[in-house]
């Protein structure tokens, strides 16, 4: 079965308690259970992460690019967390693998603080989802499995 990868940055692993207001009440857990079922309808096995660690999100995507060039994965819905406003390294990943990758973030960037506008990831990714809540991870998967039946 063909795989999608859901990666998440630093942090991530704090939803439901890290500014709810902003984040929401849902789990990471919460959101890799919806995840799972969204992949399965739409035909995909679902693998799901979080680091907090810039290397190992990386060394993720360098595997889901190997993926994708075998035919095994359709690419990575991608939230970076802070990485998104200082990866250069982790737009490198994605950029030099050719990863079809969705950024997602939770919130809304762009009606935060001035830091969070600047993205990283967005010049090099097939398309970005921002403020939809955690919605916007089922969106992603939507997009790759759309982008696949072109």
């Amino acid at each position: 079965m063909t795989k999608i990868y859901v990666l998440n940055g630093p942090n991530l692993n704090l939803l439901g308690v890290r500014d709810p207001a902003i984040y929401g009440s849902e789990t990471l857990s919460d959101v890799a259970d919806r995840c799972a079922a969204v992949a399965t309808e739409c035909g995909f096995e679902l693998d799901f992460r979080q680091s907090n660690h810039e290397g190992e999100l990386i060394d993720w995507v360098h595997e889901a690019g190997r993926e994708v060039a075998d035919g095994k994965s359709v690419g990575v819905v991608l939230n970076a967390g802070a990485y998104t406003h200082t990866s250069v390294a982790l737009a490198d990943a994605i950029s030099g693998l050719s990863v079809p990758t969705i950024e997602v973030h939770i919130s809304n960037v762009h009606a935060r603080e001035a830091f969070r506008h600047q993205s990283y990831l967005s010049a090099v990714a097939s398309g970005v989802i921002v403020g939809l809540g955690t919605y916007g991870y089922e969106a992603g998967i939507h997009a790759l499995a759309h982008r696949e039946k072109r």
